[in-house]
């Protein structure tokens, strides 16, 4: 039975920490959505604000359509309506992208991520078509995703706020560039379309983005230690820049442990926590000998081990 994440409401329409989950395989390489159930409920009673899957960390571009249609329905139901629910729809063709977002509407999500088309580094015209025909496709709400790095092509800010002004449903950007002038005319040129509209920073830089109007960010540290990234975000919100400093300083030597070998690290660093949830698929590999010992000893420094819960 599923549940509208439009019942939920969120300041700065739906800001703060999206967990991003990881997908949990077994051994044989099949879905485990019973180990995915636990996880999403983990993710929510750790107090992330929205959840969001399956992004890259999920593993989304190594699943098929009908894996990522039963973890959209799994994703709702696990969630019942706690927190708003965004699942990722992305895939190269924008009628593949329609099929999607019209599932993930029909199992009751809040709403839909939409990257670029991968592959077709499309003109601006295609590019406002893309995001046009996907978003008027359905009802439920959508955020665009900004990632240079996996499509080679730029959601412009002209493109943005095209969209803003003619997508009611169009309600935040991720943004994947790490380019802070980037980040800072989104939030300037958002803010004066939609004042509610949100802006996340890719991951966890939260210092740098929210002073100048960032909603907050998707989290692969949130897996890991959710309570190191929530103090972050709470003290980022309350702009408590002394007390946000040395939190940003810790979450980015996580970030820069996580994002070796990524997500393969993320799930053994969820292992070492108690909370197994399979290996990666190929082509991604599984940590060796070495590398497991690096995390420990990482997590071990950044006293991870001792100041946050193990176990689901």
């Amino acid at each position: 039975m599923s549940c509208p994440g439009e019942e939920v409401a969120m300041e700065k329409s739906y800001g703060g920490i999206g967990g991003a989950p990881v997908t949990p395989f077994t051994k044989d390489n099949r879905l485990d959505l019973e180990t995915f159930a636990k996880q999403v409920n983990f993710l929510i009673e750790q107090g992330v604000h929205l959840l969001c899957h399956p992004m890259h960390i999920g593993e989304s571009i190594s699943m098929t359509m009908e894996e990522r249609k039963e973890l959209a329905r799994c994703l709702v139901e696990a969630a019942g309506g706690r927190v708003p629910t965004f699942v990722n729809v992305s895939v190269p063709g924008t009628d593949l992208n329609v099929e999607l977002a019209r599932h993930c509407e029909e199992v009751g999500a809040t709403g839909m991520v939409l990257l670029s088309p991968y592959h077709w580094q499309p003109g601006k015209e295609a590019h406002i078509d893309h995001f046009m025909t996907v978003g008027g496709a359905v009802g439920i709400k959508m955020i665009a995703y900004n990632n240079v790095g996996a499509t080679k092509v730029e959601i412009s800010h002209d493109i943005m706020a095209h969209l803003i002004e003619r997508l009611p449903n169009f309600v935040g950007l991720k943004d994947a560039s790490f380019d802070m002038k980037y980040f800072t005319e989104a939030c300037r040129i958002s803010s004066e379309i939609n004042p509610e509209f949100s802006v996340y920073t890719g991951i966890e830089f939260l210092l740098p983005s929210m002073p100048v109007g960032g909603a907050g960010a998707f989290s692969a540290c949130a897996e890991v230690a959710p309570k190191l990234t929530l103090s972050l975000y709470d003290a980022c919100a309350n702009m408590d820049i002394e007390k946000a400093r040395p939190l940003q300083f810790k979450v980015s030597n996580l970030l820069n442990l996580l994002m070796q070998n990524y997500p393969s690290t993320i799930k053994y660093a969820m292992e070492v926590m108690g909370r197994p949830v399979g290996e990666t698929r190929k082509p991604i590999l599984p940590l060796n000998s070495d590398e497991k010992v690096h995390v420990k000893e990482t997590l071990t420094s950044l006293s991870i081990l001792e100041e946050e819960h193990h176990g689901w």
